[in-house]
């Protein structure tokens, strides 16, 4: 498969088929996806909420500033972040490393106790503020994996996160939401699919040193 011809093929989805439905090989590629994402230190501090219900789908739609695409998709990916980065959460990764790779605990204990120390002085607004990066990079990471496969998506910063945390009980989960992604398939007569992507000239983007 041509990786270029598929970003190209891929854009942000206005208009869903609200008929189609993508299948469950395809929601476990992205979920499989997701999770072998590249965080900082490997802590993996997001998660995925996966959204297949129309009745939460249209509660959603006011939240999403009455964005359609919403109540359209197949499905509605919510990215989410830990609130809570501690030394038990540190402690859990460096065991499941341990458990993984039987990596020596004189191997493990002084980045253990240097990320416990690291994390311990930060504040918690410097916590989610890098716990949202890695987000980011989810969402990155989705998108390509979506054009791969020819999942339509469209990539959402334009919601209220305090409503999806409400709605979606999030906070119970110690979790907060930062990015939404509806998936599914173009409709038909969404104008925007055929339009030529507008993007710099790579002599514009790119410096060779």
């Amino acid at each position: 498969m041509d990786i270029i011809k598929q970003l190209q093929w891929r854009y942000a989805t206005k208009k869903f088929d609200n008929t189609k439905i993508i299948d469950d090989q395809k929601i476990n590629i992205l979920l499989e996806s997701f999770n072998l994402t590249a965080t900082s230190y490997g802590l993996q501090p997001i998660k995925l909420v996966v959204i297949k219900n129309k009745t939460l789908q249209d509660q959603l739609v006011p939240a999403s500033m009455n964005q359609e695409q919403i109540r359209q998709a197949s499905h509605v990916l919510v990215i989410c972040i830990e609130t809570t980065i501690n030394k038990i959460f540190i402690e859990n990764y460096f065991s499941r490393v341990k458990a993984l790779r039987n990596t020596p605990d004189a191997v493990l204990t002084p980045f253990k106790s240097f990320l416990i120390n690291d994390f311990e002085t930060k504040e918690q607004l410097e916590i989610e503020a890098w716990a949202k990066k890695q987000a980011y990079l989810a969402l990155g990471n989705l998108l390509t994996v979506c054009a791969i496969e020819e999942i339509d998506s469209c990539p959402m910063e334009g919601f209220i996160p305090t409503e999806y945390d409400k709605l979606l009980h999030l906070e119970d989960k110690g979790l907060k939401s930062v990015l939404v992604l509806p998936i599914g398939y173009r409709a038909e007569d969404d104008i925007f699919s055929d339009l030529k992507k507008v993007r710099k000239p790579i002599s514009d983007s790119i410096i060779h040193m």
